[in-house]
């Protein structure tokens, strides 16, 4: 994050695509949107996702949040 982004905040959100180990940003952004908690994560900061799902995640935390929400959502089925 620049002072820029400090100042002016994340404006625009990336569509990214997430592989093993790095991604690919296919159209440009300053942020991701969690899939658990739902908020922007700075491109420069994104740590955690998931390819499988496609979906990034704010922290280990958030990462693990959202596997136990689809696992009981499958064993509900």
């Amino acid at each position: 994050m620049n002072r820029f982004d400090k100042i002016f905040g994340l404006t625009s959100e990336a569509r990214v695509r997430y592989g093993d180990g790095d991604f690919t940003v296919l159209s440009g952004g300053d942020f991701v949107r969690c899939a658990a908690t739902g908020e922007p994560i700075a491109l420069p900061n994104l740590k955690y996702w998931s390819v499988e799902l496609q979906e990034a995640y704010a922290s280990a935390e958030a990462s693990l949040k959202r596997y136990l929400e689809l696992r009981a959502r499958k064993q509900k089925r």
